[in-house]
């Protein structure tokens, strides 16, 4: 395994709305009824990043990573609505890579940017029912802080806690 780091561009975005989707249908398949995942496609992930990138391209950052030219995992960092804090919105593996390393050094590159941007911490939100994910923040150092919320995903109102790391 080869794995490199590369900022985003928009040209990127249809890919990573493939790889989005992918990961999500399997990360959350155990939380969300298999027809939750058809509603929202690829396509529609593709768009939806490809706009959220034009507009915040300037205060937000999407990390790429690859494995000899393949769209392997991405993370996207930027500003929080939590005072003080910076956020990380975005970490995601193709599935067939979760567990080589990739998340980790998505991690590392991700926290490095957030310390970058500024703020005395960094936060995160992740469904309270996806204990492999909540797992892989805590062996990364983040804690959860006591924020919590209920939140959308494909259509489904789920609760999610709030993690944060030190900067």
């Amino acid at each position: 395994m080869n794995v490199r780091l590369r900022l985003a561009s928009e040209a990127d975005q249809n890919d990573v709305g493939v790889l989005h989707h992918r990961s999500r249908a399997a990360a959350y398949a155990h939380l969300l009824p298999a027809d939750a995942f058809t509603s929202r496609g690829h396509e529609a992930l593709g768009e939806w990043w490809a706009e959220r990138f034009r507009w915040e391209r300037e205060t937000h950052r999407m990390t790429l990573a690859e494995d000899d030219g393949e769209l392997v995992g991405f993370t996207y960092v930027g500003p929080s609505e939590t005072e003080g804090a910076v956020e990380l919105y975005a970490i995601h593996v193709a599935p067939e890579r979760v567990g080589t390393g990739v998340g980790r050094t998505l991690m590392i590159d991700a926290l490095a940017g957030l310390a970058e941007a500024g703020g005395d911490r960094a936060v995160l939100w992740v469904l309270e029912d996806n204990v492999v994910a909540r797992t892989f923040y805590e062996n990364g150092g983040w804690v959860p802080d006591g924020g919590s919320r209920v939140g959308p995903i494909n259509g489904r109102s789920l609760p999610q806690l709030r993690y944060a790391h030190p900067l």
